[in-house]
């Protein structure tokens, strides 16, 4: 057996799909293995290739590989798409933990499953009405969609085939709801907070929420906002200039509700503390950020609340930190601005990643150079980069393997300020760089 702790980042586009073996750490005496999303705004060939390579690191247990732990952090196309594949029959769970936003039934979470039910049905709307999306908004509208296959799986397929029950997880969940076949290690759950739509839409509502008509008693249907139509060209009966002015309301509607609704489900992302043999390890899910914690009374993101109520849990220095959603300016709180520099998000990281410590300290981020102009936002893993040890500076990796950096999408917008300071490893480079390897390693010594 291994004797260091194996994280593995499966390359799969734009997406989440992560292993984690902690040695002999299973009750038995034989490892245990943590599956942690699977889901892609990419090819769906990624994550055949990823559960593919899985299954060999796996033990095999009454003639099926078996995970010890399944997570889905949040209901989003990225992280939880892989469910709604036929990629999971060879495989049983021990355990399998979604988010407490995820529950049907979970009473202090109605108002944000209202919320994401009319983004994703409005979003779903405009792309049928084809209301000049772009590619960005496009895919905006594929991470919002509800994902009803991968739901059924997760809530009944993969639970009923290896005998469990699922467990929606939150911050407050009992020792019993979380109790794992564990020894010399233990994982944790900082986020999200039970009562989601207090913190996280805040007690008297987001005044967003307000403009956009959002309120108590109910949302409107999302055809109401974005109608249904069999055709898009403009009717006869209406001047093309205001039929063109009501489209683009309708989308400003959809867009509106699309983006409020994709913050909160990242904020819902479960957040996972590994501690094993004095290390620490943090899985944060595309978990958001923000100037400062609120007092409940209007909206907050995961980082603050958790920074404010588990400072305890989440203050100190990490081995290892998941770089959250794929590296994007919303999801590591640091130095961004002024305001930033001088209050919560600064201390944050000062607190979890502190420079003097960097030597002791891995992070990697799976991401993808695509259609959003922040993700990853490159001058922010050059700011980690000065934080953690398995850096790479690009710029001498892509000469020496005589790759060049027209390769690279959008360089000279996005990547060449940072591309020759040190970063954390990227799936996407180090697939241009190693092309058929498809994941980024870290090893965690005792």
């Amino acid at each position: 057996m291994a004797t260091k702790l194996l994280i593995r980042l499966f390359d799969v586009g734009l997406g989440d799909c992560i292993y984690c073996r902690i040695p002999q750490a299973h009750k038995d005496g034989r490892d245990f293995h943590i599956l942690i999303d699977c889901g892609t705004l990419s090819s769906t060939d990624y994550l055949e290739k990823a559960i593919k390579t899985l299954m060999p690191l796996l033990p095999s247990i009454a003639g099926k590989r078996h995970v010890d732990l399944l997570v889905v952090t949040h209901e989003h196309k990225d992280h939880m798409t892989g469910f709604g594949m036929k990629l999971w029959d060879g495989l049983s769970f021990g355990a399998i933990w979604m988010s407490a936003a995820m529950d049907v039934d979970h009473p202090e979470a109605q108002r944000a499953k209202k919320l994401h039910a009319f983004a994703a049905g409005a979003m779903q709307q405009a792309v049928r009405l084809n209301l000049a999306l772009g590619p960005q908004l496009t895919e905006l509208a594929a991470a919002v969609a509800l994902n009803k296959n991968a739901m059924t799986t997760l809530r009944e397929t993969l639970p009923k085939a290896s005998k469990i029950k699922p467990t929606y997880v939150h911050s407050k969940s009992s020792k019993k709801e979380l109790a794992l076949p564990l020894k010399g290690a233990t994982v944790s759950v900082l986020g999200p907070e039970n009562d989601i739509d207090f913190f996280y839409l805040g007690k008297e509502g987001d005044p967003s929420l307000r403009r956009l008509g959002l309120i108590d008693t109910g949302l409107p249907d999302p055809t109401a906002a974005v109608p249904e139509a069999t055709a898009v060209p403009a009717p006869t009966n209406i001047d093309p200039n205001d039929f063109r002015q009501l489209r683009s309301r309708m989308l400003s509607t959809a867009l509106a509700f699309a983006d409020l609704d994709g913050k909160v489900c990242n904020n819902t992302s479960v957040v996972l503390l590994i501690e094993w043999k004095g290390r620490r390890l943090l899985f944060v899910g595309d978990a958001e950020w923000d100037g400062a914690f609120k007092d409940g009374t209007k909206a907050n993101c995961s980082w603050n609340v958790m920074w404010n109520l588990r400072k305890k849990q989440l203050n100190g220095p990490l081995a290892f930190y998941k770089i959250g959603h794929h590296g994007s300016v919303n999801a590591t709180p640091w130095g961004q601005t002024p305001a930033a520099s001088k209050g919560e998000p600064l201390a944050i990281l000062d607190a979890i990643l502190p420079v003097e410590s960097k030597s002791d300290a891995q992070a990697i981020v799976s991401t993808r150079r695509g259609n959003y102009e922040t993700i990853p936002r490159t001058d922010l893993l050059a700011e980690i980069g000065k934080r953690v040890s398995n850096t790479r500076n690009y710029a001498d990796a892509f000469k020496k393997a005589s790759k060049k950096t027209s390769e690279v999408p959008k360089f000279g917008e996005f990547e060449s300020k940072s591309f020759a300071k040190p970063q954390p490893y990227r799936t996407d480079l180090e697939r241009m760089l190693t092309e058929s390897k498809g994941f980024v390693d870290v090893e965690i010594d005792p």
